[in-house]
């Protein structure tokens, strides 16, 4: 899967991300730290990305409709903290791989990390 991940996700979760067999880019590596999220959205969409962002902004629907892009995850922990979210994200991921094949979309909008 083609990912990107926003400015405000630990750097171990590219790597984490790679070693499962998926192309991932970030904000940094391209240059968009501190762009608008109109412009990170956009990059993503023509580099046919599935986003993964900690960033609220990101959470109107009616803005990124499920279905009309490659994919978004909006990531909010009851415990934050890099290592949970590796632990959470990985664990979709995998868990997404292993039930449903390396192309399929990650979860729909009522999923939860809890």
């Amino acid at each position: 899967m083609k990912i990107k991940l926003d400015e405000n996700l630990p750097a171990r979760l590219a790597s984490l991300l790679e070693r499962m067999g998926h192309q991932v880019d970030t904000v940094a590596d391209e240059g968009l730290t501190g762009k608008p999220d109109t412009d990170i959205w956009i990059a993503a969409q023509k580099e046919g990305r599935f986003l993964i962002t900690q960033d609220l902004d990101f959470s109107d629907t009616r803005k990124f409709q499920p279905g009309t892009h490659p994919g978004l995850l909006l990531v909010r922990l009851h415990e934050p903290g890099a290592n949970a979210l590796l632990q959470h994200v990985g664990r979709a991921f995998q868990d997404n791989r292993r039930n449903h094949g390396p192309d399929a979309s990650l979860c729909s909008p009522n999923t939860s990390f809890d």
